[in-house]
């Protein structure tokens, strides 16, 4: 079989995009079970309620995310929340783990993908918005959709 190449996306957490102001983006490995695998390459995952912790020994978890289970497995299935340990370097970890000890900072993870053939998933650094903030982001979005629609009516009529 060939050695897979490139990025295949799985998931993204776009909640998190407009819930958080993000900082800093990593790349952590992942350290999955088999039947985790297979579901994750039937595209089937959720980061909506995931976040990351560090614990006390410095070790980075992917906790409350799920991955079904595997709809071919058998007895030795996976749980779908279960925590699932995250690949960094120490010093990233150790970066990381300062950083969230400021008012406000979180770890979100953003999306799970294979690079590779490898499973990742990327994680930021992140604050978290206000309510105004995030209404002030809408109406941008908003109104950047608007100007290109206008744009392209015009284009449109000048021919």
């Amino acid at each position: 079989m060939a050695k897979e190449q490139g990025i295949k996306p799985v998931t993204q957490n776009k909640r998190a995009r407009h819930d958080y102001e993000i900082e800093d983006t990593y790349e952590a490995g992942m350290a999955l079970t088999g039947t985790e695998v297979k579901s994750l390459r039937e595209g089937r995952a959720s980061l909506a309620e995931g976040f990351v912790s560090i614990d006390r020994r410095g070790e980075m978890w992917l906790e409350q995310a799920n991955i079904p289970e595997y709809l071919n497995g058998t007895w030795n299935n996976h749980m779908p929340k279960r925590k699932r340990k995250l690949l960094l370097h120490r010093r990233e970890i150790d970066k990381l783990a300062r950083q969230t000890q400021a008012k406000g900072y979180t770890i979100v993870p953003l999306s799970i993908y294979f690079k590779d053939g490898r499973a990742k998933v990327q994680i930021a650094l992140a604050r978290g918005k206000r309510d105004y903030d995030k209404r002030q982001a809408l109406r941008a979005e908003q109104d950047k959709r608007e100007a290109l629609r206008a744009m392209r009516y015009a284009n449109r009529r000048s021919r």
